[in-house]
């Protein structure tokens, strides 16, 4: 009887090596905004500044226009999809990812059926889309319009149905870098147009589709850390229905990890600069052992609260806290002592923050870290 192979244990220097690789932050790559929005499967954006502090920290040559431009031409959209949270992706991944995670979606408002007693949801969904697809509306104006339907429904739970049961895209000049605007409201379906609705028909994706695009975005990684990224349960028999095609690997503490055969895997030595992130990065968010990033003594040093910090990562792992003074300038606070040339490294990806996505002049300096 054959006997089988163990398989391969990565520890977390060679995890971090290697998820790196994928997220553009071991080496900038010389891609456009949209390329890599769909690389990435999407960047976390709650609020509209962080997207493009993640593609400054990814992408060689960014600049916000970029971003901005591929946002405006409707190209990129901001909804909620993945953790139903509000994600910047491109039009046909908004078209085809929101409908995968969807049933996750709906049991966010099963969550509300006590103060939607007497609503009928699919009579909602119409109405909200007839309403939203006549002219882009704020939330505030949505839920007036359900409340004159039903004035006795709780005006939380009509917002969360309303937001989950339809793909709803926030339209310009919201998202755009160096504009404001309310939040406004409509499908994404009216918002990109037929013929990108008939595009997203002709090239679907499906489960199997996505499992391969996370871990070529994220891996290697195991099925409850692509449940985390996706908000969604019930993933492991789509994984085993791709293990012919997939490589297999163990972490340190025995958990099988999943990858595509042809991924990089650096080596766990391969340097890595240091790299400013904002705060929801998904890099910090998307696996269920984050370890591969966050040291183990450093875990929820990211957060205060529900308040998410802009992180600095030294040599591929959280080393720090990082944010942009009112009167210009960066303040860095590490978390322990850094030598004299990582510490220079920091200066000059500090000084290209700078340069790159500010208009204040300023200087990078240390402060000593917050309680």
């Amino acid at each position: 009887m054959a006997s089988r192979t163990s398989p391969i244990v990565l520890g977390n220097r060679a995890l971090n090596r290697a998820t790196l690789a994928r997220q553009m932050l071991l080496e900038r790559a010389p891609v456009e905004a949209g390329e890599a929005v769909s690389r990435l499967v999407g960047l976390q954006a709650q609020n509209v500044r962080p997207p493009y502090f993640q593609l400054h920290a990814r992408l060689d040559g960014f600049r916000p226009d970029g971003l901005a431009a591929a946002m405006e031409a409707r190209e990129v959209v901001r909804m909620v999809t993945l953790r139903s949270t509000i994600h910047t992706h491109t039009a046909h991944d908004a078209l085809t990812l929101r409908p995968l995670v969807q049933a996750a979606r709906d049991r966010e408002v099963a969550q509300f059926r006590k103060g939607l007693g007497g609503v009928d949801l699919e009579r909602l969904t119409r109405r909200v889309r007839a309403y939203v697809e006549e002219e882009p509306r704020t939330m505030a104006e949505i839920r007036a319009e359900l409340l004159r339907e039903w004035p006795g429904a709780d005006p939380l739970g009509l917002s969360v149905a309303a937001t989950r049961r339809l793909p709803l895209v926030q339209v310009t000049p919201r998202g755009v870098w160096g504009r404001s605007g309310q939040v406004r409201l409509t499908t994404v379906e009216r918002w990109l147009g037929a013929d990108a609705v008939a595009e997203a028909q002709e090239r679907p994706l499906d489960v199997d589709g996505l499992v391969l695009r996370y871990l070529r975005a994220f891996g290697p990684a195991s099925v409850k850390d692509m449940q985390v990224w996706a908000g969604t349960t019930r993933l492991r028999e789509v994984f085993e229905r791709l293990r012919p095609q997939l490589a297999a690997f163990r972490d340190v503490s025995g958990v099988e990890l999943f990858d595509l055969p042809d991924a990089p895997r650096p080596d766990e030595d391969t340097p890595a600069p240091p790299r400013f992130l904002p705060e929801f990065d998904n890099l910090l968010l998307s696996h269920a052992d984050r370890s591969r990033v966050v040291p183990p003594e450093l875990k929820g040093r990211s957060w205060s609260g529900n308040q998410a910090h802009c992180t600095l990562l030294v040599d591929g792992f959280l080393a720090g806290l990082w944010r942009l003074e009112e009167g210009g300038g960066l303040t860095v606070e590490l978390f322990d002592t850094v030598g004299a040339a990582q510490k220079e490294l920091v200066v000059a990806e500090g000084e290209r923050l700078l340069a790159g996505m500010t208009e204040r002049s300023g200087s990078v300096r240390f402060a000593s870290i917050r309680g």
